[in-house]
């Protein structure tokens, strides 16, 4: 092509790509797309232009003993390579990247390798870890195990919701109703039963008022109230390390709010040093992120009575410590790309976020990004509604366990209970990414946990079948392979498909969605 066309070779690299796989008809391997070698976009050119610079193009073209049929598709020209040399070649590439393979692919060579910051799963300590946490908590993994595959550096960062008037009112409820060896032993649920209890007295004018006094002498730094928040804090923490270890999941930081008191009031005074910080008739503080600087559009940063707005990123309300933790990461970190993962809700959120950040002077807010998901309806367990993630581990073990057990091809297994774990995360988090990120979708435990058709089980299914294949015909390194032995159709298919590998890898890396990488892997 580089001969034909006078173009450099690694300027086509971008407009070849592998066929995509058809279960109907055989396909050519690779096709180069004639919209991305013309001159001009692809628009000024009408699809027949392009059928025509096809054909012609293609009739310039010889077979050669590695190309062995060249023919014109609409807009395209498709070539399909010696069956024998592909299968050598793929599979040799296969045998010596082993698990790199895809990775050192040359789409990646013009890609920078980096370092992203990736802020994912934030729960609020004494609150339920909602499904949006457990989604937030996979989507984050996938990004953050992606870059780090692609030879990315990543620091993985959970910031806790661990500060504000909530914990006045947790402390006073700890005082009447707490435990302390609940508190060791299951800190999350006990703090939450905390909570829900003193709740119902939160009314109640005494209530109110002791959680003030003590919310404001966590402020102050009083020993006693900063111990026992200290002790909140600790053990949901060590529980939470324990929790995320049973799906895969760790961080290299556990930050919060709390981190950010007194950062918020720097962040504070340098909105008003820059002239950002307007007051209302009420006396609440706003900044004007409007073009015209009209108010028509603008973002509360502060209450009328001069406190910092607190776990406000529910209520498009932008608290200093949010600003104050992005700043804080760019001076510690020094990042090239800083990810949010949250719910879709708090789009605008993050949206007037970076924009105060511009304002602010920061340029990099315009390598922030915020990677948002939709919402999952319907998943309960047998006991009801989902409160802890501890919960749908649970209920995955053990609708598994149940599923095994009743399943002829089950075989005797040291650890049931860990096998059971493990193919059900898999269900769960391939329902999970089967779709658009940002798509809402009604959960299915029976769907989730079917053993055949487009599912987590199946692939595990599929992964251990091809695992007891090696065992029983060894699988000692093959250095020599009998290519002939893979010419018929269904051994090409996979050839074929294991040819796209790196594109999928790609596209992910690209709009960061999970469902390419999913569908190749159900369609392989």
């Amino acid at each position: 092509l580089s001969k034909v066309l006078d173009l450099p070779p690694e300027n086509l690299i971008k407009s070849i790509s592998a066929v995509p796989v058809s279960k109907k008809r055989h396909v050519a391997d690779f096709q180069l797309s004639i919209a991305s070698v013309t001159e001009g976009s692809s628009s000024d050119c009408l699809a027949q232009d392009l059928n025509l610079q096809a054909q012609k193009l293609a009739e310039r073209l010889k077979c050669d003993a590695v190309v062995s049929e060249i023919s014109a598709g609409p807009g395209t020209v498709n070539f399909t390579i010696n069956r024998e040399l592909l299968a050598r070649t793929v599979l040799q590439q296969v045998l010596k990247d082993g698990s790199e393979y895809g990775v050192k692919s040359e789409l990646f060579s013009t890609v920078p390798r980096q370092k992203a910051v990736i802020e994912f799963s934030s729960p609020n300590i004494a609150k339920k870890f909602h499904i949006g946490h457990l989604r937030s908590t996979i989507v984050g993994n996938f990004i953050a195990n992606l870059k780090v595959a692609l030879g990315h550096e990543v620091i993985r960062i959970n910031y806790l919701g661990d500060w504000g008037m909530q914990f006045g009112l947790l402390a006073v409820g700890f005082q009447r109703f707490g435990n302390k060896d609940k508190l060791k032993s299951s800190p999350l649920q006990h703090l939450f039963e905390v909570y829900v209890q003193i709740n119902k007295a939160a009314e109640d004018e005494n209530t109110k008022k002791l959680a003030k006094d003590f919310f404001r002498k966590l402020e102050e730094h009083d020993e006693q109230p900063l111990s026992l928040w200290k002790q909140f804090r600790d053990f949901s923490i060590e529980e939470y390390i324990r929790i995320y270890k049973r799906l895969g999941v760790h961080f290299d930081e556990y930050s919060g709010e709390s981190f950010y008191q007194e950062k918020s009031q720097e962040v504070l005074k340098m909105l008003e040093d820059k002239g950002l910080l307007q007051r209302t008739v009420k006396g609440t503080g706003i900044v004007d992120l409007s073009e015209k600087k009209d108010l028509s559009s603008f973002s509360t940063v502060m209450r009328s009575d001069g406190t910092s707005l607190y776990i406000t990123r529910q209520f498009l309300v932008i608290s200093f410590r949010d600003l104050a933790a992005a700043i804080d990461r760019m001076n510690k970190h020094s990042w090239d790309s800083m990810i949010y993962v949250t719910d879709k809700s708090q789009s605008n959120h993050f949206q007037h976020l970076f924009q105060i950040l511009k304002l602010m002077g920061y340029d990099w807010a315009e390598r922030c990004q915020h990677v948002s998901f939709g919402l999952v309806q319907g998943m309960k367990t047998r006991r009801g509604e989902v409160i802890f993630l501890e919960d749908v581990l649970n209920e995955v073990r053990s609708r598994m366990l149940q599923n095994m057990a009743s399943a002829k091809t089950t075989k005797e297994i040291e650890d049931p209970m860990e096998t059971a774990e493990k193919v059900g995360l898999a269900a769960l988090i391939i329902q999970d990414f089967r779709g658009l990120l940002s798509s809402d979708y009604q959960f299915s435990w029976d769907r989730a946990l079917q053993s055949h058709g487009d599912t987590g089980v199946f692939l595990q299914y599929t992964h251990a079948r091809l695992h007891s294949l090696e065992q029983m015909h060894g699988n000692e390194q093959l250095t020599d392979v009998n290519v002939a032995c893979l010419q018929e159709p269904s051994a090409i298919s996979v050839l074929q498909h294991l040819l796209r590998y790196d594109e999928v890898l790609y596209r992910s890396s690209q709009d960061l969605q999970p469902k390419h990488i999913v569908s190749y892997l159900l369609t392989l």
